[in-house]
């Protein structure tokens, strides 16, 4: 068994881990959020990190209603703009927390007055120390190069987050009973995906909502571990441009988990169909046509993570197909640091 693999499958007893750990520090830092707002909300991430970061971004602004900016680290590290304002709330993702890109905004953040926090898998690594707090993944060593078992533990961090920030009594039950669901997702049948993709060199991936960041993770995936120049795009953005290159044959994976963007992206799936486009669709098995059957989560709202589970078991499996070693993908290292 490759680690890519044996980690994927890790992710629901590191949900659980997760979950049973640091409640009274999510309790204190939603409190403090509540009794004093922050003025602004950015994110700093790169890679899966980083999609995990948009992830939690979507959540806060769809269930909080308060603006989040992806931040740039460069304006920080090179531009050296003077964005330092009391008050702010930065959130930084990170599996290693050693990139001093990430490393360096966090410190000049912190010294200026901002509210920084680091979820982060390594709980003594340079990050977390610059961070006013540290929510841990409990992920454990990820030695596969392609992050699995980490980014689900930073997708359900920052739901937590938001869950001890916002005080949803659903949402917050909702996240105590994700472990069992991943199990079933890590589970699924998504075979068609591997006999449909072992021939292929480029494909798009769809989402949109909570789901846009599972999409932008699983074409990650795919490029890092098999070879393949998948895009992401939003179910409604792709209409704006990179439809006019789907010809028959051409490869389409639409996730379309629960929620109000599922109509959109059921009926884009349909409309790429008529097209002549591969469709593999990613949705409810209750939905029709099928093909990649999505494990609900116990609330809508996080069956994206219960969606990129079942995606990693399948994406493993597809690396191998194409005969490549997904545990150490060309070029790539665990650990990048970059400025």
């Amino acid at each position: 068994m490759t680690r890519m693999r044996e980690e994927a499958l890790e992710a629901p007893a590191v949900v659980a881990r997760l979950l049973d750990q640091d409640g009274d520090r999510y309790a204190a830092l939603g409190a403090a959020l509540r009794a004093t707002p922050p003025v602004g909300i950015l994110t700093l991430a790169r890679g899966s990190s980083d999609h995990a970061a948009q992830h939690t971004a979507y959540l806060i602004m769809a269930r909080l209603g308060r603006l989040v900016t992806s931040l740039p680290m460069s304006l920080v590290t090179l531009y050296h703009a003077n964005l330092a304002r009391p008050g702010l709330l930065v959130l930084a993702f990170s599996q290693s927390g050693q990139s001093p890109d990430l490393v360096e905004p966090v410190r000049y953040f912190t010294e200026n007055g901002a509210t920084t926090v680091a979820l982060v898998n390594a709980e003594t690594s340079p990050l977390a120390k610059e961070a006013t707090w540290v929510l841990p993944v409990h992920a454990g060593p990820e030695r596969s190069v392609a992050a699995t078992k980490s980014f689900l533990g930073q997708l359900v961090a920052g739901a937590r987050l938001v869950s001890a920030w916002g005080e949803d009594p659903a949402f917050t039950a909702g996240l105590g009973l994700l472990p069992e669901a991943l199990a079933k997702a890590a589970a699924a049948d998504w075979s068609k995906g591997v006999e449909a993709l072992t021939g292929v060199d480029r494909l798009y991936v769809l989402g949109r909502g909570t789901g846009l960041a599972i999409a932008s993770e699983a074409a990650l995936k795919l490029k890092e571990t098999c070879g393949i120049q998948a895009e992401a795009f939003s179910g409604a953005e792709v209409r704006h441009g990179p439809m006019a290159i789907v010809e028959a044959g051409f490869p389409v994976i639409v996730f379309a988990p629960r929620g109000p963007a599922q109509a959109g992206l059921l009926a884009m799936a349909q409309d790429l169909r008529t097209q002549g486009a591969h469709v593999l669709l990613a949705a409810p098995p209750e939905v029709p046509g099928v093909d990649l059957p999505l494990v609900p989560a116990p609330h809508p709202e996080l069956d994206p993570v219960t969606a990129i589970q079942s995606f990693y078991p399948m994406v493993e499996a597809l690396s191998r197909a194409r005969g490549f070693d997904p545990d150490h993908p060309p070029h790539l290292s665990k650990v990048t640091r970059t400025r």
